[in-house]
């Protein structure tokens, strides 16, 4: 005759337990599994990973916040959820209240408290990057005007230049710190290059600067982003970032073939565009590049 032991406690408690609710948990390990499976890379949240390593910071910070911003949401959504349908009314007595939980409510506090100055910090350290103007191994200079952009380079004859419906090509190189000297001839422009997650003002009077240090070589769509006139919506640009040896080539080649009559005729250019009595015809080409 076979002898069996009886169960043991936590096995008489597992047998206890109904069903139902062990398949519900089952169920929700299930779902969430692939979820946390899945975290292993963080998406994009719809933003630009960033072609330059500021804007790569830039992004990292994106996601950072709204991490945060789904896992304190998430949590807040819980408890007003719990709240509701674990105190809602059964019937018209008044519940039992409860007040002056001092523990909770240093918990719920403080907690709040140290999410926002380490948002805070990260946001310092990173604004930090992006202002940062390291020794550069090439300066750009660009001018934006009524409806078009100039590009020129220091140390070199070298000038790109395309108006209205033009989109010109400011050509810089790969791995290095490229400083912008960024200027306007007339009203108030938006220097944006999308996939840098850069835009910064380039305002009559005032010379702003940053620097690039664009990891990713590509040919990026840029435009202006500050309304600024009737052509405004056709203000594009191009930034194509290349290999050092091939901007070094590429500046070689228009220095060859730029005279100062040429810069001279650029800059006549831009001042015939700002002229108002100057009617301006769009046309669609490359630029001067």
């Amino acid at each position: 005759m076979e002898i069996t032991s009886p169960p043991s406690d936590h096995q008489q408690e597992t047998l206890n337990q109904p069903a139902a609710p062990r398949r519900r948990r089952t169920l929700l390990l299930a779902i969430l599994a692939p979820v946390l499976l899945a975290g292993c890379q963080v998406p994009t949240f719809g933003a630009f990973k960033g072609a330059t390593k500021t804007g790569s910071t830039t992004f990292q910070l994106w996601q950072g916040f709204t991490i945060a911003a789904i896992v304190v949401g998430g949590i807040t959504l819980a408890v007003m959820l719990w709240a509701i349908f674990a105190y809602r009314a059964k019937d018209n007595s008044i519940p039992k209240q409860r007040q002056y939980h001092i523990p909770l409510e240093l918990t719920y506090t403080i907690i709040p408290v140290f999410i926002v100055i380490g948002l805070f910090a990260a946001t310092v350290v990173v604004e930090n990057q992006v202002v940062a103007n390291p020794t550069p191994a090439a300066t750009i200079n660009v001018t934006a005007f009524q409806w078009g952009w100039k590009f020129s380079y220091s140390g070199h004859r070298a000038v790109v230049i395309g108006q209205t419906t033009q989109s010109p090509i400011m050509v810089m190189p790969a791995d290095q710190n490229v400083l912008i000297n960024l200027r306007s001839t007339d009203v108030i422009h938006g220097f944006y290059v999308p996939e840098f997650n850069f835009s910064r003002y380039a305002q009559p009077g005032m010379l702003n600067t940053f620097t690039f240090n664009a990891h990713t070589p590509g040919l990026y769509q840029a435009q202006c982003s500050q309304l600024c006139g009737l052509y405004h919506s056709l203000m594009y640009f191009r930034v194509d970032v290349v290999p050092q040896n091939q901007y070094r080539a590429w500046l070689a080649a228009q220095d060859s073939k730029t005279s100062p009559q040429v810069a001279i005729a650029a800059d006549g250019a831009i001042a015939l565009q700002n002229n108002p009595g100057v009617a301006i015809i769009p046309s669609k080409n490359n630029g001067v590049n």
